[in-house]
């Protein structure tokens, strides 16, 4: 398995995952499994580059090598660093959020990271709201077992369609949460401008600025797999974010 890691010395954030990412890969290594990042320099000198990259145990595209740097960033479309893309060993990819993976497994139970159908909406993988359209399932966090019950809905549905376009070699066009009641939920509620039904369905489309709602008594698997197939379809009317 490989990482591709976008970074550079100057930006804060890319330090502190550095840090974290330096136990993870000799976590990794040390329990025998197959595991190198590349390190693909965003620093603003060649300096800084061999500063940043004397803290890291792993390789790197060469920093006089600006050419192969800027096709890796179009190829994986970087849109900002720190980024961690993580491939298997045919170059296939896992995930775009190594990032996220590695700093909510620090003891790297999971790897390889790969995605999971449906993820309960945390302020550490809030930022994947932004690499597509995502459905939110928000639930009544207060009920026991409300959030299990709500994975348990609409995990067999992002199953398929996340088998379906890996499939194709594609990456899945919908990303699939629930959200309970807390500060992060709240915060999106009122970025998005929604209700404050629960239980509410909703596909949100942050790049567009667009929102589905499906306005509904009960939330079936039913009504899911209709809403997710409309959406898919594009026959759903936005609403503006």
């Amino acid at each position: 398995m490989w990482g591709v890691y976008f970074s550079a010395h100057w930006c804060p954030p890319c330090r502190s995952l550095t840090r974290v990412l330096v136990e993870s890969y000799r976590m990794v290594k040390e329990s025998g499994q197959k595991f190198e990042i590349v390190f693909v320099s965003a620093d603003r000198s060649e300096e800084s580059f061999k500063q940043y990259f004397s803290e890291m145990p792993w390789v790197a595209v060469p920093y006089a090598d600006e050419g192969r740097r800027s096709r890796l960033n179009r190829l994986y479309g970087i849109q900002g660093i720190p980024t961690l893309i993580l491939l298997d060993t045919e170059g296939h990819m896992i995930t775009r959020q190594g990032r996220v993976e590695v700093l909510n497994d620090p003891e790297c139970r999971l790897f390889p990271w790969h995605p999971r159908p449906v993820l309960e909406l945390s302020e550490s993988n809030a930022v994947q709201l932004n690499e597509g359209p995502c459905l939110v399932l928000f639930v009544d966090a207060e009920e026991e077992g409300e959030l299990e019950a709500a994975k348990g809905l609409i995990l067999p549905i992002a199953e398929k369609i996340m088998a379906k376009h890996k499939a194709k070699d594609e990456e899945t066009p919908l990303l699939f949460f629930v959200a309970g009641e807390d500060d992060m939920s709240d915060s999106l509620r009122d970025y998005t401008n929604l209700p404050e039904a629960a239980p509410l369905l909703t596909i949100l489309d942050m790049s567009a600025r667009a929102k589905y709602v499906r306005d509904v008594e009960e939330i079936t698997p039913t009504v899911v797999e209709e809403f997710v197939g409309d959406f898919l379809a594009e026959t759903l009317k936005p609403e503006p974010i």
